[in-house]
């Protein structure tokens, strides 16, 4: 079993990442498909938990790949991205895309974003990137997004993951918001 040490004062504290991915699964988070299309056409797709607001001035935006992704790495490669937020009712496209399925897009309905990256049908929202910056970070890199063209669309509740399991969200009295 690997530790990783985190640094507390002097002394180094290991933590095992199985309780990491544990304690973190306490903080839901929406689900998205990142995008991208090379110059021939091929078209690449992740899923991700990881999206996240950065900046408003600059409009920023980031998600944490793995570093051994290899839809990532030729994804890289184009310079942009389009984030496709997932609704509740997408869970079968996330799971498409969090496979390694060789055509993710197979049986996806799909169009295409003002600049020609694959957007996927009925998403909550969508937000095409320019790639500003990568970073390494452990075993992840933090893509950092130039927001070039934005749209929120028409959809009731957001795809959420939460210890472990994917999730509606409803409202404190039990409703959809």
């Amino acid at each position: 079993m690997s530790m990783a040490a985190i640094m507390t004062g002097e002394q180094w504290a290991l933590i095992d990442p199985k309780h990491f991915r544990d304690v973190m699964g306490s903080y839901p988070t929406g689900v998205c498909v990142v995008t991208a299309q090379g110059e021939q056409g091929e078209r690449w797709g992740l899923a991700v938990g990881s999206f996240t607001s950065i900046s408003l001035d600059p409009t920023l935006v980031g998600f944490l790949p793995d570093k051994r992704s290899r839809s990532w790495e030729r994804m890289a490669e184009t310079g942009r991205f389009c984030v496709n937020v997932l609704g509740a009712d997408q869970l079968a496209t996330c799971q498409r895309f969090a496979s390694r399925h060789e055509d993710k897009f197979e049986g996806i309905s799909h169009g295409t974003s003002p600049g020609g990256l694959p957007l996927l049908d009925d998403v909550l929202a969508w937000i095409e990137c320019d790639i500003a910056r990568t970073v390494e970070l452990g075993d992840h890199l933090l893509v950092v997004g130039a927001v070039r063209a934005m749209q929120r669309m028409t959809g009731d509740s957001p795809l959420i993951f939460y210890r472990g399991g994917y999730h509606m969200l409803a409202g404190i009295d039990g409703t959809l918001t």
